[in-house]
């Protein structure tokens, strides 16, 4: 190939018979949304810049922390120190991998009363692929209600200690997750929290992510997986569970579509943060925009805060946190507030109240 065609950075990929220079042009105009810019996001947003899929809208909550980076492979000691939000951490080093892509990063919650317009209004276009790599069964469920709401493809993936699962959905021929999986109760299930996780697990599933994806893009669903993949790299047993045949017509998704999980009034105002002993308060229904500038001005008489890519960051001298130190505050322009240092439900509503939503 001539190497002053822009395709040449592609070279090799282009060699591999099921995608071509042809295939190759049709992943530079496709689009995927990757929800979760944690330890299967990174993997998977990575392979997908490089692999030269032309739009990347990368939707993350979180700041990166040092106990991030065993396997979280988009963010450096630098991210960490500064507690960048993850979603623009992992824009700028993608960007500095493929500058000849376009690259959104959306540093907020995915949750009901905005997930349709950040994933389908973004300025990037609807997406013609989705990839879960959130660490919740109630986000997943939302991505699930989207996915299958509007016919976008999803592939899904989880990594829990040294287990990995993975799944492709494609409505409306497929299963769903609701067809496969039980709607957790609040505080069900092992967490990275609890039991931790391997990095190389993570890193193989957020590369079947990508993988997944790519065949998606590339037209050729025909290849995706049929099964429910699930392997522990500890013990290296492995578990293909056959979905082909497993829609359930009377699925309260994808069978009755009753889409629960976009409801808005589930909302949970205050969730845990995975992995920050950290919780998330969302702002009450209909609250407006904050004044970021006059909340630095007002917090500085409670401790030490800067405004820092797009948000208010910095701890609060009289509040003490769990370890002993001071809590911490993190205060978006759209109210969402992460409290570090606390988990306790309560304590982190009454410190919300008294520095932000009073």
């Amino acid at each position: 190939m001539d190497p002053t065609n822009p395709l040449y950075r592609y070279h090799r990929q282009t060699l591999l018979a099921g995608i071509g220079e042809d295939g190759q042009r049709r992943l530079g105009v496709s689009h995927a949304v990757v929800v979760g810019m944690g330890a299967l996001g990174c993997p998977g947003a990575d392979l997908l810049a490089r692999a030269g899929v032309g739009r990347l809208t990368l939707v993350d909550r979180d700041l990166v922390e040092t106990t991030n980076l065993q396997r979280q492979s988009l963010y450096s000691e630098d991210d960490a120190r500064g507690g960048r939000p993850k979603a623009e951490a992992a824009r700028r080093r993608l960007a500095s991998v493929n500058s000849s892509i376009s690259i959104e990063a959306v540093i907020a919650d995915l949750e009901p009363r905005t997930a349709e317009a950040v994933v389908l209004d973004g300025p990037l276009g609807r997406p013609d692929v989705l990839i879960d790599g959130t660490d919740n069964y109630g986000t997943r469920f939302l991505i699930n209600d989207l996915s299958v709401k509007h016919a976008i493809p999803l592939v899904y993936g989880g990594a829990i200690a040294t287990r990995g699962v993975s799944m492709t959905i494609r409505p409306p021929e497929t299963a769903c997750l609701r067809c496969v999986f039980d709607a957790p109760k609040d505080g069900a299930g092992e967490t990275c929290d609890t039991v931790g996780v391997l990095g190389p697990v993570a890193a193989m599933i957020g590369a079947y992510l990508a993988s997944e994806a790519m065949k998606i893009l590339l037209g050729r669903e025909d290849l995706t997986s049929g099964s429910l993949l699930s392997f522990d790299l500890w013990t290296m047993e492995r578990t293909r569970l056959d979905v082909r045949d497993a829609r359930d017509p009377d699925c309260v998704c994808c069978g009755r579509r009753v889409f629960e999980h976009l409801d808005a009034s589930r909302s949970a105002r205050t969730v845990s943060m995975c992995g920050q002993g950290s919780m998330q308060i969302r702002p009450p229904e209909g609250a407006g925009a904050l004044d970021l500038e006059a909340l630095a001005r007002g917090l500085q008489n409670h401790g030490r805060f800067l405004i820092e890519q797009s948000c208010v960051r910095g701890s609060l001298d009289a509040e003490r946190s769990e370890d002993g130190g001071c809590v911490r505050l993190t205060v978006f322009a759209d109210g969402r507030v992460i409290v570090g240092g606390v988990t306790d439900p309560q304590r982190a509503r009454g410190v919300y109240a008294r520095y932000v939503g009073g």
